[in-house]
């Protein structure tokens, strides 16, 4: 008899989220092939700018918020207590925070009571942690996704990585960089850490080459320090000074907004460049659209936090628009430097300028490497596929115990 697909639960830090279109297109990927979700959020909201995406998600969200050592406090430990006995001396024995410990509680009554079979946590960090100990409570097998923070930032709390990556059923990742520094953390548990890339739904992203008479450059990320967007005002500032200025726009809010601010007017460029602030994705588009390149200039930040593969990369090279990236964990992956774009040193203002400079100037090099990328992107990171390979893990991790309980 044939097992039914099992009904997962993501477990998220916050949800939504601006810059986490991934997440997003994942789930409305698993809701269009058929599978019913759930979606746990042990945050609230923060943000006042959403992606048009999320109007489409039928899953219902859960908001697992920490509740304080009395009142509701004390009432979750009464319902887990019934529901899971011995469970908060399971806890306990485990060493979990307070604020850890009770939403894995929370998460494991709602996980049973809404028929959750498998969860699915985003990070390695927080969602991972309260996800571990909820299925541990509830008897439910569990998935992560590591991604490049919760990898490589340096927390004053350790991660432990190493432990989730024991414990869970099984660890994905989102680049081939990533895999191999997992590997290494997991050691005889590595076979259970996959690389599966995040996707894109390639319906939304028709490819159109930049036309010849596009001169903007464009870069597009919350404004922090990894996103590399003050190597990339140094490198618009060569330009200048060689006699070669371009308009360049950049996308998004950040905690460097002021910083980065400074440092355009402090070198002159405020006839060039702007400041645009967060959009939603389809006035991202149409950016990209009348763009000449998407500069991409990630470094690796002095607390170790680095991007993995921002998936804006992705959309650009989905759409044709050509991307000048730097060589910064997974990106030369997909940028493969005179193929799919063009890949210079991190942190090097110089090569920059002279990367963004050959692509705007070169439109046969700009119709080389669109072509080129959107086969790689066909190829590689196409939602339905990837996501179905990620359903995959999902039943292999649950099989077993949904047919102990067939």
């Amino acid at each position: 008899m044939p097992i039914e697909p099992p009904k997962v639960g993501y477990v998220l830090k916050r949800y939504p989220r601006f810059s986490e279109t991934f997440v997003v297109n994942e789930i409305l990927a698993h809701e269009a092939a058929g599978w019913n979700l759930e979606i746990f959020a042990l945050g609230p909201v923060e943000e006042t700018h959403f992606q048009d995406a999320i109007a489409h998600v039928r899953a219902p969200v859960t908001r697992l918020i920490r509740p304080e050592r009395s009142g509701a406090g004390w009432s979750m430990l009464m319902r887990a207590a019934q529901r899971f006995p011995g469970a908060v001396e399971a806890l306990a024995a485990q060493g979990a925070s307070h604020g850890d410990g009770m939403q894995a509680l929370a998460l494991a009554c709602e996980a049973r009571e809404r028929g959750v079979t498998h969860l699915h946590a985003h990070f390695g960090t927080q969602a991972a942690s309260v996800t571990r100990l909820a299925a541990r409570i509830a008897g439910l097998s569990w998935s992560f996704t590591a991604h490049a923070k919760d990898i490589y930032h340096d927390y004053a709390e350790p991660v432990r990585l190493n432990l989730k990556m024991r414990e869970a059923d099984a660890t994905i990742t989102v680049s081939d960089y990533n895999l191999a520094h997992l590997r290494t953390l997991a050691g005889r548990d590595a076979d259970r850490t996959i690389r599966i890339y995040n996707g894109l739904d390639l319906s939304r992203f028709d490819h159109m080459p930049p036309g010849s008479d596009a001169r903007e450059i464009l870069a597009v990320g919350r404004l922090v320090e990894k996103k590399g967007f003050h190597i990339l005002l140094e490198a618009l500032l060569v330009m200048k000074e060689r006699g070669r200025p371009h308009p360049c726009r950049i996308i998004g809010s950040g905690e460097e907004e002021a910083a980065l601010r400074e440092q355009i007017a402090a070198s002159g460029l405020e006839d060039i460049v702007t400041l645009a602030g967060p959009m939603a994705q389809s006035d991202v588009i149409a950016a990209m659209r009348g763009a000449a390149v998407l500069a991409c200039p990630c470094v690796v930040g002095r607390d170790g936090n680095r991007d993995g593969l921002p998936t804006v990369v992705l959309e650009a090279m989905a759409l044709g628009l050509p991307v000048v990236s730097s060589d910064v964990t997974g990106l030369p992956e997909i940028v493969r430097d005179g193929q799919t774009g063009l890949c210079v040193p991190e942190g090097d203002p110089l090569a920059l300028a002279d990367a963004l400079g050959r692509m705007v100037g070169n439109d046969d090099l700009r119709m080389s490497v669109s072509s080129a990328a959107r086969r790689l992107i066909e190829a590689e990171f196409d939602i339905d596929r990837n996501a179905a390979r990620l359903r995959e893990v999902f039943l292999g991790a649950a099989a077993p115990r949904l047919e102990g309980v067939a």
